[in-house]
């Protein structure tokens, strides 16, 4: 992960480096979460998320506001991922139960960049398996696509003989949103549980 050092207007912009997207953010002024942040992001959080329009498990649209309506854990991944994504969406789970025990009430949630194979259904019985109150998304390839632009993730199909089963490359942040605040921090997949609720609650301690 690249760390801006220079202070200064706030931005945030998503590269790719080796097929994995990376966060270049600067630093701005004034950061209420300033002690929280673990990649000197005091500034230009506002680029990163926004509206969307996806479909839950149920196949009726949804947009952000819909979804967001309580600190969540946001994370992009697909159904058919071998290792990488039950291993993130799992963690993620365990760091929810954690902030619960601790009397917090967290959100997580699971888009899919795999529009394809991932129907409402597939989603949301993914998202289940994983948590009870996992929120699972998908959409058409336009949601999909507006969704990841939106919270600057990248996502790339590999080709395949079969079109039934293929690899999607992807990012593979989980991302802190409030509903009053939007976009608060990402976290990397090397943090264990308890280090990700740590994190949140740093966060949600300072609201």
């Amino acid at each position: 992960m690249q760390k801006a050092l220079a202070i200064g207007a706030a931005a945030a912009v998503a590269i790719v480096v080796g097929g994995t997207a990376a966060f270049v953010l600067t630093q701005g002024p004034d950061d209420a979460f300033a002690d929280c942040r673990t990649s000197q992001i005091a500034g230009g959080t506002s680029a990163i998320g926004g509206p969307f329009e996806l479909l839950n498990g149920r196949g009726e649209t949804v947009t952000d506001a819909e979804v967001i309506t309580k600190p969540s854990i946001v994370y992009f991944g697909y159904t058919f991922c071998p290792d990488v994504c039950p291993f993130d969406t799992v963690r993620n789970a365990e760091a929810v139960d954690i902030l619960t025990e601790r009397g917090y009430d967290i959100q997580p949630v699971f888009i899919s960049i795999d529009p394809a194979r991932d129907t409402p259904e597939v989603v949301d019985e993914f998202a289940k398996n994983v948590h009870p109150d996992m929120i699972g998304l998908t959409g058409s390839p336009e949601q999909v696509k507006a969704a990841s632009q939106a919270y600057r993730t990248y996502y790339k199909k590999n080709e395949s003989d079969d079109p039934d089963w293929y690899l999607v490359d992807h990012s593979t942040f989980s991302y802190l949103v409030t509903p009053e605040d939007g976009f608060l921090e990402f976290f990397r997949r090397e943090l264990s549980p308890e280090q990700m609720a740590d994190g949140i609650q740093c966060f949600l301690d300072r609201k």
